[in-house]
């Protein structure tokens, strides 16, 4: 009796001090049963920090009270740790992912730059375009992390899978076609078909598809498609790469910017916007690990493992990839606008782009926290290029180049060279031009005709001109005969 009433009265002074007493020393029983499980809890390769929490609420009564059962990789509950050399596999296979639809959608820019084919024209980005992009981007970074909370999941994706699905097999099918092409025979029976949606009629009709395409990529679109069924069924993480690899190209191959200050404004815009949605929020990280499309290159860490099964994936957004790549093949195309047959701006800003996402995996493998790329890519790929122009005196050529001037240039150099030969504006007509009209100017002021202002030289003038020299040979030589 005595006993209990001093465990009444410990029980409420400990209620009045805002603690709670240590509970009485467990039965034998209990004591074996808790001894067992410490002892399994403290082998070699069991999950101790999983069962602890189990256990502890067990004791405290919030919640079940019979053992928790040992966790096993099947269900989920507990990873194996990646190995070294997987994690430097994933990230070297990243490196070397977004290397190459730089590299080659580089090179393809500058025959898209060159194309006269209506739909292989590239979309030119202005700078009032880079100045609004990063707030189009983040709107839409937004409004995606809103979506992903208020709706369901998994309908938002099944959305979104089927949108990628027919733009992945478009951009695949247009990347390997120029592959595809070298091994098609020379007799095989290519047509030609054309895709094409208006809106209107008469005069107020718009184009709003307007595909054309061939048998030869007719195969390719089927190819392509195979891919996407595989995708769309099973999110593999190799056809989310041949679909990511295959935007990050066309990317980089269709995007043109303007002008090198074009350029930076965009690539500074979007380091702003890549550190604030990075650092400032957990808005860029949630909706990467819930978005699930091909908008980002992934790479299992496990796969030494695993094999293809493998899930623990280091990953890489596309932006980081297609926004210094179409810097870079803007630097490529002011190379050859130089005509020095060297590619110095192209080569040293390929060799920033490794050292920035070399440097970003880095800082992100020490610190074990996700790193905004563009952080390292943006300084790097502007800073090293202007260090170059400026130890050769060309900072003024590369601020003054301007795509659209060298497209204007071509169309024009084009018009001159179909043009008939009495239209045509080589410097030597030119100067033979020039010479007719100081002789027929002449002949006027000889003669008092005209104000004495040289009149527009034309083709029919050319003829007149010719007739008039000939008239003025022939009245001076017989003036000096008489």
């Amino acid at each position: 009796m005595r006993g209990t009433q001093r465990e009444a009265q410990r029980v409420t002074s400990c209620f009045f001090r805002g603690t709670w007493p240590s509970p009485p020393p467990p039965s034998p029983p209990l004591q074996r049963r808790r001894r067992s499980w410490s002892r399994s809890s403290s082998s070699p390769g069991s999950a101790a920090s999983t069962m602890e929490p189990a256990l502890s609420e067990a004791l405290n009564g919030s919640g079940p009270a019979e053992p928790p059962a040992a966790p096993s990789p099947a269900n989920g509950t507990a990873r194996p740790p990646s190995t070294p050399e997987g994690i430097a596999l994933a990230y070297g296979s990243l490196l070397l992912m977004a290397l190459l639809p730089i590299f080659f959608g580089a090179l393809r820019s500058v025959r898209c730059a060159r194309s006269k084919n209506a739909s292989d024209m590239p979309e030119t980005i202005t700078s009032r375009d880079a100045a609004r992009f990063p707030i189009i981007a983040s709107c839409t970074l937004l409004g995606l992390y809103l979506f992903f909370k208020i709706f369901s999941q998994e309908y938002i994706n099944l959305l979104l899978s089927m949108y990628f699905f027919v733009l992945g097999i478009l951009a695949l099918s247009h990347t390997i076609s120029p592959i595809m092409n070298k091994f098609f025979p020379a007799n095989f029976p290519n047509k030609q078909y054309q895709l094409l949606f208006t809106q209107g009629s008469g005069e107020n009709k718009e184009e709003i598809v307007n595909y054309e395409f061939d048998s030869k990529d007719l195969v390719c679109l089927t190819l392509s498609s195979i891919i996407g069924v595989w995708y769309l069924l099973r999110k593999h993480w190799i056809a989310n790469n041949l679909f990511g690899l295959a935007f990050s190209l066309n990317g980089v191959e269709l995007l043109h910017l303007n002008n090198v200050s074009t350029g930076c404004i965009l690539l500074g815009g979007l380091f702003v916007y890549d550190i604030f949605w990075v650092f400032g929020t957990n808005v860029m990280v949630t909706v990467a690990k819930s978005f699930e499309a091909p908008i980002k290159l992934v790479f299992p860490q496990d796969l030494l493992e695993k094999g293809l099964e493998a899930d623990n994936f280091a990953m890489l957004g596309l932006g980081d990839i297609v926004i210094p790549g179409i810097f870079i093949a803007l630097l490529l195309r002011f190379d050859i606008s130089l005509k020095k047959n060297t590619h110095t701006y192209f080569y040293t800003s390929f060799v920033a782009y490794i050292f920035g996402l070399g440097l970003t995996i880095f800082i992100m493998h020490v610190f074990k926290h996700a790193q905004p790329a563009l952080l390292y890519l943006v300084p790097a790929c502007i800073g090293f290029p202007l260090l170059v122009a400026l130890a050769k005196g060309e900072v003024t050529e590369m601020f003054s180049y301007e795509e659209t001037n060298e497209k204007e240039k071509e169309s024009a150099s084009e018009c001159k060279e179909g043009a008939p030969p009495s239209s045509s504006s080589s410097s030597s007509e030119t100067e033979k031009k020039e010479q007719l009209r100081n002789l027929h100017y002449n002949r006027q002021l000889e003669c008092g005709e005209g104000s004495g202002h040289p009149i527009p030289i034309t083709g029919e003038m050319t003829t007149k001109a010719h007739h008039l020299l000939r008239v003025h040979q022939e009245h001076f030589s017989l003036a000096n005969i008489h």
